[in-house]
């Protein structure tokens, strides 16, 4: 017994000494020196305005972008932590099982073997320097905050930023949904899900657009055709996340070398993503043509691990995905996912079968490359000339500068698909007529430069209805295998019922239409609605009293509506079935779930839609107007145990930028929260709030004089508030 007693004494012992080291926090696990040594090499100053805005001021280029990185460490190193593991296919070594289907992705598209292969010889040297003395920031700041490093971080290189596009810029076409929708073919429902399943993990950190419900973006450029002023203006209105990996931050960047821009960047990001300098601006909206084929591979039992192409049977590249993940503490285990490739490209293996995919973007590596040119690019001509690159797979871009010309295109890497099999279902995987491996030039996808009517616009509609009716590309000059959209947002019908709707717009018609909170007759909205109403209720007093009050509705999201509660809560699940292509809810059932919802947590069903819809951020818990799919967007992915939404995405960065009769530069901006995304200690952390919800705006300090004047702090990286000397350790 005394012996068996002892036994389970030691076995306790060792139980207790493996729990402690696994709950015992890692250290660093770099040497900080060579860091803060690599960091004395640039010259640089973060000049912070009244609103803690950084304004990145250096001698170079990279100065700039080493600065950008510290500044923006400073708000949201975690973020850009989890970035950087989510890139390398790490993130689930720091965040868990939710994260392996991330990590499995990035080994699965295999993206960094193009990022070794070309970093050297497809990125230019002056791109390179961008994205190392990014690195080099934020490996300076990492040095100086070991205690705040996740483990595996540091070192960050110049690489890690290059393929952090090559990874997320095809997640805004939805690749990833694509190969969930791959991934599921053939499953049994209760059986475990191997890899991509949509986790709550993967859902708090969105590596694409926000998902539906929160749909879109808002562009818009006029000329001094259509301005009461002769002042040409842009709208820059992205609907992203409010946090995250891609959530805005807004920056000002300015070098000895000429680089002078204002906008917003993602974490990782060492240059301005959308936004403006002197001379010209661009907005960004997401568009979502057919860039993922599949092909159904044909194999045979006979010879395991081939697939038929043509005439021939290839042998499949067969690799083994590495998965660290994070059990307990420092506890980790490494599982092993095969990873397939075939000429095709990556292969999935499924009950329904083994197959293929090809997608825009597979092999791209020089996005950085072409948002740099598109920085520095001083007239259209050479802005024009940086989107030839093609380097970035999706994105509509609106366009304005200095001289009135304006323009949109529906920029996108379309495959020139062969004329015959049908490119929307899976395609024959033994044809390799059908590897594509060109697609359309710049000059050949939808576009329009200043036309006649003096403005363009997009809302994340299709390109066909970009201008006015007969100025724009026309539906029947593209083929229906380019997979192009052809349908319209709610927004994207105001959007040209309002600007494009008023031949004189002064310039605060310009600010007023982008807060616009209605439905357009032509909605959808406006359809599930009058189906709603057309119901026969009369055998429940419940549901006739909910018809009265829907059939009050406007049709707008004002805070004190009070009927948009009911219509919202009843039109969104089968909106949101549309937009995911799935099976519609009843109407008359999602009517009855609206009123029971609000008549349990409100009292009523007519509660003003401000009660419903919050905003709530640091010390605010306020209403807001603005919903699903109307101009001024807020938005939730659900419906709070308290029965309100609180909004977590949609209008993030608002930037109005307008050049005068004179050709001189103003813009004003807004972000939702503040620049300080993550430190509740700051004063910036939701110092914008206010403004934010009043559809009030701040200027954008361009000049030095102006910057002066609204001075909060100024130093180097490593110093002091107020000093201007390096840090030299930690």
């Amino acid at each position: 017994m005394r012996t068996l007693l002892r036994a389970f004494g030691v076995l306790a012992l060792v139980a207790g000494a493996f729990l402690a080291w696994a709950l015992w926090p890692e250290g660093p696990g770099f040497d900080p020196a060579p860091l803060l040594a690599r960091a004395e090499r640039y010259d640089v100053r973060i000049v912070r305005d009244d609103f803690g805005v950084p304004h990145i001021q250096g001698a170079t280029d990279p100065d700039v972008a080493y600065g950008l990185a510290y500044a923006h460490a400073e708000d949201d190193a975690l973020t850009i932590q989890k970035v950087l593991l989510a890139t390398r296919g790490r993130l689930a070594s720091v965040d868990g099982p939710d994260a392996a289907p991330i990590d499995y992705l990035v080994q699965l598209l295999g993206f960094w073997d193009d990022v070794q292969a070309g970093y050297h010889s497809e990125i230019s040297p002056e791109a390179r320097a961008l994205a190392e003395a990014y690195a080099d920031g934020f490996n300076h700041w990492a040095a100086l905050h070991p205690d705040a490093v996740l483990p595996g971080v540091v070192p960050v290189r110049g690489q890690d930023i290059v393929a952090g596009f090559a990874f997320k810029t095809p997640l805004f076409y939805g690749l990833d949904a694509s190969l969930r929708e791959l991934f599921s073919r053939g499953a049994d429902e209760d059986a475990p899900k191997l890899a991509l399943q949509l986790s709550p993990g993967e859902r708090a950190f969105r590596l694409g657009p926000a998902a539906p419900p929160a749909l879109g973006s808002n562009a818009v450029a006029v000329s001094p055709r259509r301005t009461s002023d002769g002042a040409t203006r842009l709208l820059v209105n992205s609907h992203q996340p409010y946090a995250g990996p891609v959530a805005w931050y807004e920056v000002r960047l300015e070098s000895g070398e000429g680089w002078d821009a204002a906008g917003g960047v993602f974490p990782g990001s060492p240059l301005m993503l959308h936004g403006h300098n002197r001379d010209l601006g661009w907005a960004s909206t997401v568009n979502r043509p057919d860039l993922v084929d599949v092909y159904a591979l044909v194999t045979s039992p006979e010879r395991p691990g081939q697939y038929r192409l043509g005439e021939s049977w290839l042998d499949l590249d067969r690799r083994s995905a590495r998965l660290d993940v994070r059990l307990l503490g420092r506890l980790r285990w490494t599982f092993q996912r095969d990873v397939l490739r075939s000429e095709h490209g990556p292969v999935v293996e499924t009950p329904a079968g083994s197959f293929a995919f090809r997608y825009a973007g597979m092999g791209e590596i020089r996005q950085i490359d072409q948002y740099y040119r598109m920085n520095r690019a001083r007239d259209f001509d050479a802005w024009w000339s940086a989107m030839s690159m093609q380097a970035l797979p999706s994105i509509n871009f609106v366009y304005a500068d200095r001289t009135g010309r304006i323009a949109y295109v529906y920029n996108a890497s379309l495959p020139r698909r062969a004329p015959g099999p049908d490119w929307s279902g899976d395609l024959p995987g033994d044809r390799p007529e059908l590897i594509w491996t060109e697609h359309l030039s710049l000059d050949e996808l939808p576009h329009v430069i200043d036309p006649p009517s003096g403005f363009v616009v997009n809302c994340n509609h299709t390109p066909f209805r970009a201008t006015a009716r007969g100025e724009g590309p026309r539906a029947e000059d593209f083929p229906e295998r380019l997979g192009i959209e052809t349908g319209m947002t709610n927004r994207g019908l105001r959007a040209l019922e309002l600007w494009g709707g008023d031949e004189h717009i002064t310039p605060e018609e310009f600010r007023s239409y982008k807060y616009d909170k209605r439905y357009s007759e032509h909605s959808a909205m406006r359809d599930v609605v009058a189906a709603m109403l057309a119901l026969d209720v009369s055998d429940d007093p419940g549901l006739v009293e909910a018809q009265r009050v829907l059939a009050s509705w406007g049709f707008g999201t004002e805070i004190d509506d009070r009927a948009a509660a009911l219509a919202v809560l009843s039109a969104r699940p089968i909106l949101e079935a549309r937009r995911r292509g799935r099976p519609e809810p009843d109407l008359r059932a999602s009517l009855a779930a609206a009123a029971d919802v609000l008549r349990a947590h409100h009292g009523r069903l007519d509660p003003p839609w401000g009660d419903v819809n919050r905003f709530r951020r640091g010390r605010f818990d306020e209403p807001i107007g603005g919903g699903p799919d109307v101009l001024r967007a807020a938005e939730a992915d659900a419906l709070g145990p308290d029965g309100t939404f609180t909004a977590e995405s949609g209008d993030t960065l608002i930037m109005f930028v307008e050049w005068d009769a004179e050709g001189r530069v103003h813009s004003e901006t807004i972000h939702q929260f503040g620049s300080a995304t993550l430190d509740a200690t700051s004063p910036h952390f939701d110092d914008q709030v206010p403004l934010f919800l009043a559809e009030r705006t701040k200027p954008v300090r361009l000049d030095e004089a102006d910057l002066r004047a609204h001075l909060e702090r100024e130093y180097r990286p490593g110093g002091a508030p107020g000093d201007l000397e390096d840090e030299t350790a930690p």
